[in-house]
């Protein structure tokens, strides 16, 4: 959020806003990164809730924000077919791995476990699957042999700050095309 907020500040998001930032956990640090950049915040709980009643508020809470596309982070939870519909081919997530390897939860632990030499983060297009859906745009970060999950994970933060931006341009600019399971780039 504060690198997508960053971009819009600098002009490189050129007409883009954020809306609204929604969080289901009150102290979530984007919400407080939202606040102190004076962007409108709501914490919408699903604790106790059923994911379909979570996701029509969040969809209604879109709606009336007239919000265009939706950027996902750290949102740990599959979204209903509901939000699927109303937001199709409009959300993003971005995950700190190359997809498909690594999808879900720990994906830092999960490349550093497998001893693999290179990883990364991916952006794609939100689908009904786990970090399945068609990915818009990928960065390659070495694993040294040196790491620990946190000096992994910081490293791959920062590249999704700076991928997260790309790929928002690629999207809010209509720049790509769908094929299957590919999202390609118009020249």
């Amino acid at each position: 959020m504060t690198a997508l907020a960053d971009a819009i500040q600098s002009g490189r998001l050129a007409g883009a806003k954020i809306s609204i930032v929604i969080s289901d956990q009150p102290t979530a640090a984007g919400l407080v990164h939202a606040e102190q950049r004076g962007l409108k915040t709501l914490t919408i709980e699903r604790s106790g809730r059923k994911r379909e009643e979570h996701d029509h508020e969040i969809v209604e809470t879109l709606n009336q924000h007239q919000v265009d596309l939706v950027c996902l982070a750290g949102y740990m939870r599959l979204l209903s077919r509901h939000f699927l519909d109303a937001y199709a081919g409009r959300i993003l997530n971005i995950h700190p791995s190359l997809l498909p390897a690594f999808p879900g939860l720990d994906a830092q632990k999960q490349a550093l476990e497998h001893g693999v030499k290179w990883t990364g983060c991916s952006v794609h297009l939100v689908d009904e699957t786990l970090d399945g859906g068609p990915i818009i745009a990928q960065r390659v970060v070495p694993v040294f042999d040196h790491d620990t999950v946190a000096s992994l994970s910081a490293r791959i933060l920062e590249q999704e700050h700076r991928l997260y931006v790309e790929a928002v341009e690629i999207i809010s600019g209509g720049r790509h095309e769908v094929v299957g399971r590919r999202v390609v780039r118009k020249s």
